[in-house]
Parts: C-alpha cells; structure tokens; sequence
C-alpha cells in the first residue's frame, strides 16, 4: 500500500487533507509584478503550493506559422494562433522564476513547477524545486520522465489522454529512473472541460492499477468536480488560477478567481473530514441525542390492575422509556400499580 509522504514539511496522502495546487501557468500576462500578485492571492486563499511552467517557445516548438504549427480549429481556446507565438505570450521568463519562489516561500505556500525539456529541469534544480509536475501533453514522453524521477524529487503526473498502456509505461520509467512518491492525476485535456467527460470513477481505479496516489488536475468551472474527486480518494487538486478571468490571459477563461479558490480549499477539506471511517451506532457527538428518539410512554393516568392499551400507550418522543419495538407485547398486559401520564413505560411498570 502506498504511504503519504512530505513535500517541504506538507503532508500529502489519505490521511491528509487535500493538496491544493494553484497553477499560475500564464496568467500573469507578461508582468512579474502580477505575477507575485497571484502569489500573495494564492497565500491568501488557503493553497498549499503554487505552479509555474517552465519552458521557452524555442524548447517548445518551431517559428513556424502554418500547417501542423497553426492552430486553425474553431473549438480550440487559442484559435488562430501559432504554437510558437502562443508560448511566447504564456511562458513564464525563467530569471523571474527565483522572485516567484521566494515570494511563495516568503507566503508560506510551496513553489514549484512543469518543466517541459531537460534544461528546464536542469534549471529547476538549482532553485531546489521540491517536487515536478508532469503535463498531460508530455506524459508519454519518457525520457522527460526519467530525468525527473532521476532527481528523487515526488513526481505528480497529468494522465489526460493516456492509454492504460501508455502510462503503464510512464509510472514504469519513472519508478526505475528512481520515484518513489508518485501521484497519478485524472484530466481532462480540454479547456475548459465538461463534467460529463471528467469520468472521476477512473481515480480508485489509477489507484489500485499502479498502487500510487491519485488526484485530479481540474479544467471544469466551478469547484464541484473537484470537491467530488476527494471522495473517491483523491489526495492533490491542481487549478489554474488568476486574480481577474475578466483582465484576460492565456488560460484565465477556465482558472478560478481568489474567492473561488478559497472556497474549494475551505469544501475540499470538508468533503476529506466527512470521508472519516465505517461507522454504525451513535458517534460520541451523537450520543446526547438519543435521548430525543422516540420511545413508549404512559399517555393517560392509568390505575394499578388497568390494561395498557393504544389508549394510554404511545410511542413518542423522548426517549427514556422501552423501544417503540415493544409495543406489541406491552398491549394487552396489566399495569403493576398506578401510573401518572408521561411516565417513560418500564418493565417493572407491567
């Protein structure tokens, strides 16, 4: 069975409340300045760690601005754009990387990162990045992965779009390149996704598969997908996140915004409070309540030798006296001595 295990001195396993994982990705528009923004307004909401990307259009793709390199789909968010000048307008400079990380550190919330070639992990380990994000778009690409897991930093990985046998060969070049703490997110690779295609049941399943931890890295509106994933064992949410969809960037149109984040912070621990264990009978909370069940009471004075009938026995509330179960066997039978209204019905009473 997996274990928990510890990312900068934060906890991340079941027995943990959720890991919350706000991902920058390009929304601080080019200005480092809203960059750190967005660092103090994680903090602020309650997240446990803050995400970059790092990469440059140049170890991204090619300049080239037409054929497989344009995006000509009417469906896509980034209609009309070529990959390069995409990743131009995203990318996050990596001298501003440091400023990032200290500002997260300063803010008590984790920094790390996405890198998308090998020098971008080169780089990251010299900002001692803690842990590497794996995209979806790069999960099948296997050298990247061991470079990553050859580190001995947790490795979380997007599963969006993979195949069982693709990631059977993902979590296998990253468990001999050397992970040991690996988390398999479910996602969706589309932006925003739909819940109906979220297919959360598919968790448990990544779970047992390849005895890992799992999560759910979230591109749905709205929090309830992701609340929903903590109850079938999701350890890590990952969401984009911006100050403002309204002022734009490339991924705000499905990030949340501040007050949205702590709100998933605040029901994703909530929701993994409520998971608690197999329970029958009263909890120690519950047990000054049983007083309130219902139970059979004398509900007219009655006199010594009298016969208890559904006149003057009844099965009301509180419940001090025999279990409504009794009913039947009490009907018909004698009354030991005198009996005031509202006395709770006892077997020495009969």
């Amino acid at each position: 069975m997996f274990q928990a295990f510890q990312v900068f001195g934060r906890w991340i396993g079941p027995g943990q409340k959720p890991f919350v994982i706000a991902e920058m990705s390009g929304n601080h528009n080019q200005s480092l300045e809203r960059a750190l923004a967005i660092v103090d307004a994680a903090a602020d909401a309650g997240v446990d760690a803050l995400k970059l990307q790092t990469y440059t259009a140049d170890t991204m793709t090619l300049d080239i601005d037409e054929g497989d390199f344009f995006i000509d789909d009417p469906s896509n968010l980034w209609q009309g754009a070529s990959l390069y000048k995409l990743y131009q307008l995203a990318y996050t400079p990596w001298e501003w990387h440091e400023a990032i990380f200290n500002r997260c550190r300063e803010r008590g919330i984790i920094p790390f990162s996405t890198p998308f070639d090998e020098t971008a992990i080169d780089f990251l380990e010299t900002l001692d990045a803690p842990a590497y994000k794996i995209a979806s778009f790069e999960n099948t690409d296997l050298p990247l992965i061991r470079k990553a897991a050859s580190t001995g930093k947790p490795l979380i990985i997007s599963t969006g779009m993979a195949t069982i046998a693709e990631l059977d060969e993902t979590v296998r070049a990253a468990r001999d390149a050397g992970c040991e703490n690996l988390v398999l997110l479910k996602c969706t690779s589309t932006y925003p996704a739909s819940p109906l295609n979220s297919n959360l049941h598919t968790m448990p399943h990544l779970s047992q598969l390849f005895n890992c931890q799992v999560g759910i890295s979230d591109h749905t509106m709205g929090i309830g997908v992701s609340v929903a994933s903590v109850a079938l064992g999701g350890t890590v949410i990952e969401k984009h996140f911006t100050l403002s969809r309204a002022e734009g960037g490339v991924d705000s149109a499905f990030s949340m915004e501040p007050h949205e984040m702590k709100a998933l912070v605040e029901e994703s621990e909530r929701a993994w409070q409520s998971l608690g264990q197999i329970q029958y009978g009263p909890t120690l909370d519950e047990k000054p309540s049983m007083k309130h069940r219902r139970s059979l009471y004398v509900v007219k004075d009655m006199k010594a030798g009298e016969m208890f009938s559904s006149d003057n026995v009844r099965a009301i509330r509180p419940g001090s006296g025999l279990a409504p179960k009794y009913y039947d066997l009490v009907l018909g039978r004698i009354a030991q001595r005198d009996i005031k209204m509202g006395t709770a019905l006892d077997w020495d009473l009969i």
